[in-house]
């Protein structure tokens, strides 16, 4: 098991030691200090984004983009991606089994379920490279410049799994200014914090960058352990360090090289489940919760209470590394056209335990082990982009390659309570009357004809997964300025891909429960006439029986199956704008686009009644767990205005979106499936109003997305619900709002508030829609207030997130094994703190 208490003695060792390094520098920055500033005046319609790979006003960009600058974040209190939603609306980000499956989802769409082999419709790239799925790119993201998040299909330039957008994370480069900083953070829940950088020059050409952090905190969940073997009382709690340097060199007036590594590792307890409503089977696990006095799960369903059952560990260990390198050369070519490589090297990798059953009763888990549950990437990527203009074309080329490693470990345990809880909990779908009987958790014994407690037991399932994805494309994007107002874009890409899995199946205790029905039906039979059904009702109830004992996990038919899968995808996809420029006030502008999001395989034991992924729940195994790929077509009419001398944006788009197989995960009964949704629209409007006035900063914005499956009908019976119905995590509104104002005390103080809250409606957190995973609309709020020296050398500030302390779910679920129960993974409650800063 991972130790999980926090490591506080590492507090940033790194900064530490860096800031050794250099006794000089606080003398030299305070010189600085003390010369009068001289800074160009500013103002927001100067805001500078990389949407289209190149540097571009943002009101010059027909291109949905939320800009936010490093004040901002800040203000915010932004870390990761997940911090990012309270700023973006329509964005919505989760968390479920671990920290390492958090899924983004713009205006409704992103990746639904949690599994390796669906990848991601919103991708994330962190300076200028790739990360294969959101939990990948979920960690500290150090010093930010600037984040942009791109809405609608941006496959066209960044690449063919960004169907529903782009979340594009800009770090600091290193500069040719020295400075340092130090944070120091404390908070409820026990929490600390310690983070720092330096920025060094190293002669006249080159600079040296580093930022490490040290983070931890109690978790905000209390947990009933039961009789263990789980230790930790808390969970979601957190516990990690990250590392990122970066060395730049200019060797000459026309070519920039910057070197960046980073290195994050995480070890922490995450995620159990609290119980939303508690259903009849409760009580089966009641009773066999071995704790005098406690209970198997909560005994009233109160979620906001904050606590959960759970006797197993939920440790996880994630780990994530990379190096790159961005060169960018002004070439003698093509009038000074730019030539950029952006080469990369990334490692990942992510181990947790989990109670499968969310109780304290030994039913079903996995260790936090690798041997147990483990994921993990290795990729390498390498871009090329020629850009370059002339008096009325700027121009982009570009190629892109990736080779993706994906190596998944599986098992599932079975503990000495599932065999009598599953034998009670089938009578009682039988007829509940049976299920009162003092011998009930004899029965799946007797049907077996294996002698009690062996029917189910230990290492149930040992699955290995490895895939291998290589991907090449090329791609254009040109804009033409057909005259002073007037520009056409074009933007092409050709993606091709081919995937390869290999897939291994063991069961090592042997499946022997199930095994033993598909031997002999006859004595299921018997062991239910026994309990007094006739034979034409025991007949009937055999097959609920022996697909009950031969759930994925404990079924024979999977034990030492090996196969192999193969696809090969050529894919277009591309863009199509008109932008037209009235006055120096209001731009227009209206968009085509054509998305593409990859193919791929389910990577976990997926069995139906046909052995095709296409039936419905059933014992047979799927060999072919393929899935085609996910096509969007997207149209946008767009304006962007500038008011009050540039201090004043307000921008508006009408968006209509059309999704075909749109690929969902779905739980048929027994296993989890890919199905492929013929049809999901998503059509509404987003806005946003950017202001500054002196040290007065308002930030807002509003998304109105009406997003629905199609009318089509499903094969599930789980999805009935799906057909003509809003889809899951889609609220129809959403609304971001920030206020920042920054006012002189004194002579030499200076003070700044912040406020920055978001709304969103009613919304389903389930793939199935079931109406007890409906989530209420809510809103939370942010706020930061600071004081600090006017050369800028040191604040305090005083910061809280979720400062109402709003209740909310990430996500509901079906208690797994529990009839008429259902979980949640709840949102963060409030937390607050101070931090100190200190500059030179």
């Amino acid at each position: 098991m991972f130790d999980t208490q926090p490591k506080r003695r590492r507090l940033a060792l790194a900064v530490v030691a860096a800031l050794a390094t250099s006794p000089a520098l606080p003398a030299m920055a305070q010189d600085a200090a003390q010369a009068p500033a001289q800074q160009e005046a500013k103002t927001l319609d100067k805001l500078v984004v990389t949407a289209q790979k190149r540097e571009e006003a943002l009101q010059d960009v027909p291109v949905v983009v939320t800009a936010l600058s490093e004040e901002i974040l800040k203000d915010t209190g932004v870390r990761d991606v997940k911090d990012l939603q309270v700023l973006v609306p329509g964005l919505t980000v989760t968390s479920t089994q671990s920290e390492a499956l958090t899924t983004a989802r713009i205006r409704g769409i992103g990746t639904v379920g949690d599994n390796a082999g669906l990848e991601s419709s919103v991708g994330v790239v962190i300076d200028g490279v790739y990360r294969p799925r959101n939990g990948v790119g979920f960690g500290d993201l150090g010093e930010l410049e600037r984040i942009e998040v791109l809405k609608g299909p941006q496959g066209t330039l960044f690449g063919k799994n960004t169907s529903a957008g782009v979340i594009n994370v800009v770090t600091k480069r290193p500069g040719f200014e020295p400075s340092a900083e130090v944070e120091l953070t404390g908070g409820n829940y026990a929490a600390m914090g310690i983070a720092g950088s330096l920025n060094l020059p190293i002669g006249d050409n080159s600079a040296f960058r580093i930022y490490a952090a040290q983070r931890a905190r109690d978790g905000y969940i209390d947990v009933h352990i039961g009789a263990g073997p789980r230790t930790e009382t808390d969970d979601f709690n957190q516990d990690f360090g990250t590392v990122r340097a970066q060395f730049r060199w200019d060797p000459s007036d026309t070519l920039t090289l910057n070197l960046a590594a980073d290195v994050t590792n995480r070890t922490e307890d995450c995620c159990t489940g609290v119980t939303i409503i508690r259903g009849s089977t409760a009580s089966i696990l009641d009773a066999l919760t071995p704790m005098p006095g406690d209970r198997g799960v909560a005994p009233i369903a109160d979620p906001y209470a904050r606590e959960a059952w759970s006797n197993r560990s939920t440790g996880q260990h994630i780990k994530d590394k990379g190096l790159s390198l961005q060169a960018d050369w002004t070439t003698p070519w093509f009038g000074g056209a730019t030539l950029t490589s952006v080469t990369a090297k990334r490692k990942w990798s992510s181990a947790n335990g989990l109670d499968f059953d969310f109780s304290t009763a030994d039913l079903l888990y996995r260790n936090p082990t690798e041997d147990d549950n483990y994921s993990a990437f290795d990729t390498f990527s390498q871009e090329f982009r020629l850009t370059g203009s002339t008096d009325t074309v700027d121009w982009l080329v570009g190629a892109f390659y990736s080779n993706e490693d994906l190596d998944r470990n599986e098992a599932y345990r079975v503990g000495a309570a599932y065999e009598p809880y599953l034998s009670v909990a089938i009578l009682g779908r039988i007829n509940p009357a049976l299920a009162a009987s003092p011998t009930a958790p004899l029965f799946l014994s007797q049907a077996s004809g294996r002698p009690f407690g062996t029917v189910f037991l230990g290492h149930a399932a040992a699955d290995t997964y490895e895939q291998n994805a290589k991907s090449f494309a090329l791609f254009t994007n040109n804009t033409w300025h057909a005259s002073d107002a007037l520009d056409l874009t074009l933007g092409l890409r050709y993606t091709s891909e081919d995937k390869s899995l290999s897939s291994r199946y063991t069961n090592p205790n042997g499946g022997l429960g199930c095994a033993s029905m598909l031997a002999n039906p006859a004595q299921v039979v018997a062991a239910l006439v026994a309990r007094g059904l006739t034979v034409a009702q025991a007949s009937a109830a055999a097959p609920q029986v022996v697909g009950f004992s031969c759930l994925p996990w404990t079924n024979v038919r999977h034990n030492g199956r090996h196969t192999e899968q193969d696809m090969s995808e050529g894919e277009w996809s591309g863009t199509l704008k008109a932008a037209y420029r009235w006055n120096d006030h209001v731009m227009t502008y209206a968009s085509a686009a054509r998305g593409y999001k990859g193919g791929g395989f389910n990577l976990d034991r997926v069995q139906s009644n046909t052995g095709l992924s296409s039936g419905v729940s059933g014992i047979v195994p799927v060999d072919d767990t393929s899935f085609p790929a996910e096509f969007v077509d997207s149209y946008e009419l767009g304006a962007k205005t500038t008011w009050l001398g540039g201090n004043l944006l307000l921008n508006a788009t009408l968006f209509h979106q059309t999704y075909s197989d749109f690929q969902l995960n779905s739980f048929l009964g027994t296993s989890f499936v890919v199905r492929s949704i013929p049809t999901v629209t998503s059509r509404g409007f987003d806005a946003e109003v950017l202001y500054q006035n002196g040290g007065l900063f308002v930030q807002g914005g509003l998304t109105y997305a009406k997003t629905e499956y199609g009318d089509d009908l499903l094969p599930d019976p789980d999805l009935v619900l799906l057909p003509g119905s809003t889809a899951s995590f889609a609220p129809e509104w959403s609304a971001t709002g920030a206020v920042g104002y920054e006012f002189d005390l004194g002579k030499n103080l200076v003070a700044r508030m912040h406020v920055g809250a978001k709304y969103m409606s009613e919304y389903n957190t389930g793939s199935d829609l079931d109406p007890q995973k409906l989530q209420s609309g809510y809103t939370t709020v942010n706020a930061r207030a600071s004081i600090g020296g006017r050369d800028g050398h040191w604040a305090v500030e005083l910061w809280a997130q979720n400062l109402t302390d709003a209740e909310y779910m990430q996500v509901a679920f079906d208690a797994p094994l529990q009839t008429g129960s259902w979980n949640a993974f709840l949102g963060q409650p409030r937390t607050y703190g101070v931090t100190l800063r200190w500059r030179y």
